[in-house]
Parts: C-alpha cells; structure tokens; sequence
C-alpha cells in the first residue's frame, strides 16, 4: 500500500490529525492505521477564549469517518515496524506501507501497580470501563490508587461500595487542584455517605450508540483502545452491592504490594493491599490509576530519540529525530522551548491540539510552505468536571515553573465556586476556576496579555465589581 500521509492509531489526537489533513491537503491520500474498530471523534467544541474550549469525545465506528472524509482510508491492523530511511512501515498482517509523511499517535497505557493480576484493573479505554462495570456491581469494597482526574472521578461516583483512597499526596485531586480546591470538594465527597442521592439514580444519560471493539491482528497483547474522554465516567454502572457509601482516604501513601489471600493469611477478600504506611486492606479488587506511559514499543524506532519517560521526542513542528516522522499527543514529548504559561500533560485537550497541529505542519513541510507554531502552545487550557463542578485550569494554575515566587487571590463561595488567581509581580499567570465562574475569558487575556494589575489588587475578585467586562 501507498500513501502520502499514514497516521499510526485510532484515539483523539490521530483521528483529529487525519480530519484536519483531510481538510488542509483534500487531494492527498490519508491512511489512518488503527488497531481498534472503534474511533475516537472530538466533538460540541464550544470556545471559552482564543485558546480554552469546552469538548466532548464521542466513539464510533472507523466507517463514519471515511464516509465524511474520502480522501481517508483506515486500515484495522497494528504495526509492527518502522523503517525511517526507506520510508516505509510493517503491519502485523504482513501489510508493507509506503509514506512520505508519518505521524505516530499511539497514545499511553496505564502504569499499573502490579501487571498481570486479575484483581488490578488498570482504567484506559471503553473495555476497561465495561471490565470494571461488571466488577463494580458485585464488590463491597475497592481500593483506589491514584490522584488524578480518574481516580477522582471514580471515587465521587461510586455508590454502594466501601472505597479506600490510597493516595501519595497531602490532599486529593492533586494532579489538578491545591489543598484550597481539594477543601471545597471535601462537603461533596464525605457528603454523599448520607445524602438522599443514594436512594435515586442520579446517573447522567449517555446520549451517544455504544460500540463493542472486536480484536485484529495476531499480536499476542489484547487491543488497547483509544483514550476516555471527560465524560468517560457515565457510561460505567456505579453501584456496588453495600446499602450504603463510605470513603476513606489514606493520604501520603502507596502500595508496596499486592497480595493474594495466602499470602495474607486471610481468606476474607480475594485480594489484599499493603501499603508503605503499614497498612494491609483487604478487598474486591484494585483500581490502578496512577498515570499513563507512552506506547512507543514500535520495532524500528531505536533510531528516534526518547525521553526518560519514553515518549518521543518532537521539535516545536513536532517532527521527530527522523525526517518525515512525527508524533502528537500522548506519544510524544515537547522537546522545544517552551512559552512560559504553557507545560505538557497527557489530556485529552492537548491529544486534540496536537493533532491538528500535527497535520498543518505535516502539510507545510510537504509543500515547503513556511508556517508558524500554533497559538495553542502559548498557554496551557484544560476544562473538564470534577465532583459535579466545572473545572477551568489557565496558565501556571499551580504555580508551576514560578519555584514558590508568586501570591494567590483567592474567593471562594461554599459548594458554588473556587476561584484562585495566581500572580507574580502583579501579572496574573495562571487560574483554577471551579463552578459557573464566566471568568475564563478574562483571565486567559490578563494571562496572554501580561498586563500589570497590582493596582486593582483584591478589587479584581469583587463579587461586585463586573471586572471581566472592563477586562473583556
């Protein structure tokens, strides 16, 4: 087979760097190269500024997208090498493919605590999902491991299940908020123990057709499908077996092994956790949801050059080491100067970013067009749901990169929002907005704009001042 551009996985950023290319080059052949009958579409993209926006990510089948899109083809295979200097790639189904221009996009998969056990279930895709579905329905407790946006999730939707919350840190939902955010969150975490919404069902409605992915190939590992989206969590059953729900966070700990009931010398649950506090918890079983690797065991990239974390490394045109070789999101590793108020993380935001960007690069350089990097690398924007709230993340919103040099402005009405500014030297450089604050737009300009407001000081957090107007 032959085509111009090839494009190696099935998730948000490979899926929306083979429409953009569609788009952009409409004569071009594009093959987007995925292991999984199912694909992952961004969609509802509602803007909040130049750069923040507001999306879902929907499946479907591959078909939907080649209908839309003739200049695509998708072939449902897995590949199983690269060749940079002949510019040509293996598939698992003895398929040789020629390219000029190739785009790797694919993706991360879980970094489980203990591989291999049946009872540690690792949350990447849409099977994970229905794995833990069918498992969560008859569990009475459950140990989650992490602080990131799944494991938060997941431990404010469970009903019905005694769920110990095994994280490293001082306060939950680190990975996105501070101790001030992981406090406003507490009334509606611990809340739920006796709220009225366990005797109703408070489950949202998935307005979308399910797909089931079917396996190709004779790889040896299961298919590995595409990233969740942010309303990943509606489509699990969140019902356990207990009458009621109960929390209990053990903070500034992980697990240092997995155990099986004899080496625990109990047979009360089928697994049991140590943790490093001393600590051992029997339970149903372990979610793992301590983060993503980057999945670029791809035989013939010894020659790409590799971060520590083993995503590829990418120059400002993410273009990799290889001439003609690129990488977008979670594959990948920004290995250029970075804007200030702009960091990498493996979201779904940055997935879809990458990929489009990926394609416009990917087309200039086919046709020696000069270009220039996209806006979106000039500030970081994340918008997704944590706990029932909205949740706008701008800029440094942690003080990330400031090394401890900066003041907060903070306001914060109980259980509606959480609104902190962070600032150094009277130039606001980041925010976490939580709740219906409409302040994203003003604050991505003070961000864009670096413009001194020391002079307003606390008035620019007024409730009644309507300081996003003038600033607006």
């Amino acid at each position: 087979m032959e085509a111009t551009f090839v494009i190696i996985g099935g998730g948000i950023s490979g899926v929306s760097c083979a429409k953009s290319l569609a788009f952009l080059a409409p004569e071009e052949s594009v093959l987007l190269i995925t292991a999984n009958s199912l694909i992952k579409l961004v969609t509802n993209i509602v803007p909040l500024g130049k750069v923040s926006m507001q999306l879902n990510i929907s499946e479907d089948s591959s078909g939907s997208l080649t209908s839309e899109n003739p200049s695509i083809k998708i072939l449902n295979d897995t590949v199983s090498k690269i060749n940079p200097t002949e510019k040509t790639l293996e598939t698992a189904n003895n398929v040789t493919i020629k390219f000029k221009k190739l785009c790797i996009c694919t993706g991360a998969r879980p970094r489980l605590i203990c591989d291999n056990n049946p009872y540690v279930l690792g949350i990447r895709d849409t099977e994970s999902v229905e794995n833990f579905s069918s498992r969560i329905s008859k569990a009475r407790k459950i140990v989650v491991v992490g602080n990131g946006g799944i494991a938060t999730e997941i431990v404010y939707k469970i009903r019905n299940v005694e769920i110990v919350w095994v994280i490293k840190d001082k306060h939950i939902s680190a990975t996105f908020v501070d101790p001030g955010a992981a406090e406003f969150f507490q009334s509606k975490l611990f809340g739920k123990e006796s709220s009225s919404e366990d005797s109703k069902d408070n489950d949202h409605l998935c307005k979308r057709i399910k797909y089931k992915a079917t396996k190709v190939g004779s790889g040896e590992r299961g298919v590995e499908g595409a990233a969740l989206g942010p309303d990943w969590q509606q489509i699990f059953t969140s019902r356990g077996l207990e009458s009621t729900s109960k929390v209990e966070i053990e903070y500034e700990c992980e697990v240092s092994r997995v155990m099986s009931p004899d080496a625990a010398g109990s047979t009360d649950w089928p697994v049991f956790a140590e943790l490093t506090n001393g600590k051992v918890i029997g339970c149903d079983f372990i979610v793992s949801a301590t983060g993503v690797r980057p999945n670029t065991d791809i035989v013939g990239l010894v020659d790409v050059e590799k971060s520590e974390d083993g995503g590829v490394l990418v120059d400002w045109k993410l273009e990799t080491s290889c001439e003609g070789i690129y990488a977008a999101g979670d594959a990948c590793t920004a290995n250029w100067e970075l804007s200030e108020n702009w960091f990498q993380m493996r979201l779904w935001t940055q997935a879809y970013q990458m990929g489009c960007y990926a394609a416009k690069s990917m087309v200039s350089t086919l046709r020696g067009e000069y270009f220039l990097q996209d806006f979106c690398f000039e500030l970081f924007t994340h918008v997704t749901r944590f706990f029932g709230y909205k949740i706008v993340l701008l800029g440094l919103y942690n003080g990330q990169k400031l090394s401890g040099d900066y003041e907060i402005l903070l306001r914060v009405t109980k259980d509606e929002e959480y609104i902190k500014l962070v600032l150094k030297e009277g130039k606001l450089q980041g925010a976490v907005l939580i709740g219906d604050t409409d302040l994203e737009e003003m604050c991505e300009n003070l961000i864009l704009n670096q413009l001194d407001v020391s002079i307003y000081g606390e008035d620019l957090l007024d409730p009644n001042i309507d300081i996003e107007d003038y600033f607006d």
